[in-house]
């Protein structure tokens, strides 16, 4: 398994909102990193945003303002993952894309290099029988914005090996990320419990016995939570959470991860959270 513990050149396939933000994480840390996507418009996205977001990050504390930024490439495709250390795929959360994409980094990396999949629900091991090292691949479950929160969920799936596991602790102890390691299966832990909340919660503001703000506040001033369920889900993505809970259901066969009908209407609407400046909540600008 290649090391990963020096400054090596991270590849990030998809450049949506957790690849910017894993990009700006890496290259924060004096990591070079290659961004890929078969979206031209994406990729001319991302550089826009990532040096705002390292800025913003360098400003706050969470990146440290003493260490030189790693260069951002670009790349339509995975030519050049023959150079990468680690390849992390953060593209959208549906098996056939994210299969594809680890399938042709499969192909073009070295032997031995650590492939992570930033799956949010899909189970790793459904994934690995789309790579020709099954061993090679782990999960690590980044969450939003990657650069702001410091722990990850680290998902060994069945076919996962130990050079693997340890090759994704090193590289995480090098971005100076703290990592839980849990077992394999739809939604993991985080996802499987917060999933079924922002859909509950949803469905209570649909059925009308609370507002979005309502049910947030009990959240926030009876539970602690620095967020509530309702502005999580709109900093993750009501796309994302759609897609999410649309794998839990169908894995699981629980009801309770059906997506609500207000959840639906949303994503059909286009009212995806921050990123599109409405949500359940309004947004002055997107990040």
């Amino acid at each position: 398994m290649t090391d990963t513990t020096d400054a090596g050149r991270v590849a990030i396939l998809g450049a949506g909102v957790m690849g910017r933000g894993i990009a700006t994480l890496a290259a924060g840390r004096g990591h070079p990193v290659l961004l890929v996507d078969t979206d031209p418009g994406q990729l001319t996205g991302a550089l826009a945003t990532v040096p705002d977001q390292l800025r913003l990050a360098q400003l706050m504390g969470a990146l440290p303002r003493d260490v030189t930024a790693g260069t951002i490439e670009t790349a339509t495709s995975v030519e050049g993952l023959d150079r990468a250390t680690v390849v992390v795929e953060a593209v959208t959360e549906r098996i056939e894309p994210k299969a594809r994409a680890l399938a042709a980094a499969s192909e073009a990396v070295r032997p031995g290099t650590l492939l992570i999949t930033n799956t949010s629900a899909i189970p790793v091991d459904e994934l690995a029988g789309s790579v020709g090292r099954p061993e090679d691949l782990v999960g690590a479950h980044f969450m939003n914005p990657p650069y702001f929160i410091r722990t990850v969920e680290v998902v060994r799936g069945r076919r996962t090996g130990e050079a693997a596991l340890a090759a994704v602790g090193a590289f995480l102890t090098a971005l100076d990320r703290e990592y839980v390691v849990v077992a394999d299966g739809p939604g993991f832990v985080i996802n499987r419990i917060l999933q079924r909340m922002i859909n509950e919660a949803a469905r209570v503001v649909d059925e009308g016995k609370a507002t979005p703000e309502a049910v947030d506040a009990l959240f926030t001033g009876c539970l602690g939570h620095t967020t509530g369920p309702l502005a999580t889900a709109d900093l993750i993505g009501l796309d994302n959470v759609v897609d999410s809970l649309t794998v839990l259901a169908s894995r699981t066969d629980d009801p309770g991860y059906r997506p609500s009908s207000l959840l639906l209407d949303k994503v059909r609407a286009g009212h995806l959270g921050r990123k599109t400046g409405s949500g359940f909540f309004e947004y002055r600008s997107t990040p």
